[in-house]
């Protein structure tokens, strides 16, 4: 089973400055930094996904979080998308690129955002190895199986437009004689509607099929889909799980047949998560959690600016406390302070990220213990100084204090290495 990460123009400096936090002299966006897979060995997943809606936004359509400029979308058909994403050369010619058309960015729009033609020749002039064909998302999955007469004509449309449109692009990839692999995608309201679907598209002539529309749907749900996916479908046809949101359950569904999937989940818990930022490999071939120390910079953190604005916080005692809980982690990472020491410093001014937000002292107050146990745990684990990776190894403790992108997304890039890891030792496969 192959581990896919979503391209969302994640790099960082290697020359940034953890001490003074400022980037490293003369550095150029994109051009002085670095990707993950330039920055470990080996390369934290097996390949990479590229969607076409962050690219070239279409007419009508919200502006993708993940946005290329003008400039980078050029240089990326010119180029290629290996080469753009410097995913090339003999260390990379095996892995896969895929190309879908990010169906989450027109989901309120009662048609695809992109015609089969204009993707075909958005996946050529890139280079892919993988295209997927442009789907329609339909959100609900209905386990009770209802017939298609019984729900709305709007879901009804989203799945005839899906399979109309695999049926054009596979008909322009034969055509055509593109070098890439089709995929045809699976969407439905139903476990027994995305079998349908899934038939479908292999009468048509897909070998590969992306299922989609899983994100919202718990593990139990996903599974019915499989299973009736795979009852429909012959057992050498292949399976992608198309922004597969439940990474961490992955080894739940190794009984049926997945080719790849891709995710950006280890990456984004990194800073998005409410205590599991920092991922170790545990005992049983677990995966176990640590949250990071947050630690924010007192003049660019939004909430302290806003404290210091309506003149309930000291601009100068929040850097005081700030410099504080930053010297004596440092500290305790040298063996110079203790536990407790550290963790009075990071909450003393921690507490400020709660402070005014406007619940009442006690309910902070329990929020703030909370976060102080996972805290602790965290320090007296030292999970940092147990990991070989080349993030851990190169920055040590700054990997675990949730401060700036550079440091953030570089424990991101550790949680990728320990996660691609996990997957290969849990289900076989490359390490």
């Amino acid at each position: 089973m192959k581990f896919l990460y979503s391209d969302t123009q994640d790099y960082v400096d290697p020359g940034y400055d953890f001490l003074n936090d400022r980037c490293g002299p003369g550095r150029e966006r994109y051009w002085s930094d670095v990707y993950a897979h330039e920055l470990m060995e080996p390369a934290p997943y097996d390949g990479l996904l590229v969607s076409m809606s962050a690219v070239r936004q279409a007419a009508g359509v919200a502006a993708s979080k993940v946005r290329y400029s003008t400039r980078e979308e050029q240089r990326l058909l010119r180029d290629g998308a290996r080469r753009f994403l410097r995913y090339g050369g003999p260390r990379f010619k095996d892995a896969m690129v895929m190309g879908d058309c990010g169906a989450f960015s027109y989901v309120e729009h009662p048609v695809p955002a992109y015609l089969p033609e204009e993707v075909l020749e958005f996946y050529a002039e890139a280079g892919f190895s993988h295209g997927v064909s442009p789907d329609h998302i339909i959100f609900d999955c209905d386990l009770s199986n209802p017939s298609e007469r019984a729900v709305a004509p709007a879901i009804q449309q989203r799945f005839a437009i899906t399979l109309a449109n695999a049926e054009v692009f596979l008909g322009l990839v034969r055509r055509e004689g593109m070098p890439f692999e089709p995929l045809g995608p699976v969407q439905g309201w139903s476990p027994k509607s995305m079998a349908e679907a899934a038939h479908r598209l292999e009468r048509m002539g897909y070998g590969y099929l992306a299922i989609g529309g899983l994100v919202p749907l718990r593990v139990d749900a996903i599974k019915a889909v499989l299973t009736a996916i795979r009852e429909r479908i012959r057992p050498e046809t292949k399976i992608h799980l198309l922004g597969f949101a439940k990474a961490d359950s992955i080894h739940e569904f190794a009984d049926f047949g997945i080719t790849s999937f891709d995710s950006t989940s280890p990456l984004i818990r990194a800073f998005k998560d409410a205590k599991a930022n920092y991922y170790a490999e545990g005992a049983d071939d677990r995966l176990e959690y640590y949250t990071a120390i947050r630690i924010p910079q007192a003049m660019e953190n939004a909430r302290l600016m806003q404290g210091v604005k309506r003149g309930q916080f000291s601009a100068e005692d929040l850097l005081r406390r700030e410099r504080r809980a930053l010297i004596e982690l440092r500290a305790y990472d040298r063996g110079a302070s203790s536990v407790e020491a550290t963790l009075d410093a990071v909450m003393d001014y921690h507490q400020f990220l709660l402070r005014g937000d406007g619940t009442g002292a006690a309910q902070q107050d329990k929020s703030l213990d909370k976060t102080a146990a996972l805290v602790q745990r965290t320090l007296e684990h030292q999970p940092w100084k147990h990991c070989n990776c080349a993030v851990c190894r190169s920055i040590g403790v700054e990997v675990i204090i949730f401060r700036s992108s550079n440091r953030n997304k570089r424990r991101g890039f550790h949680n990728l290495g320990v996660y691609s890891r996990h997957l290969h030792k849990t289900l076989g496969g490359p390490a």
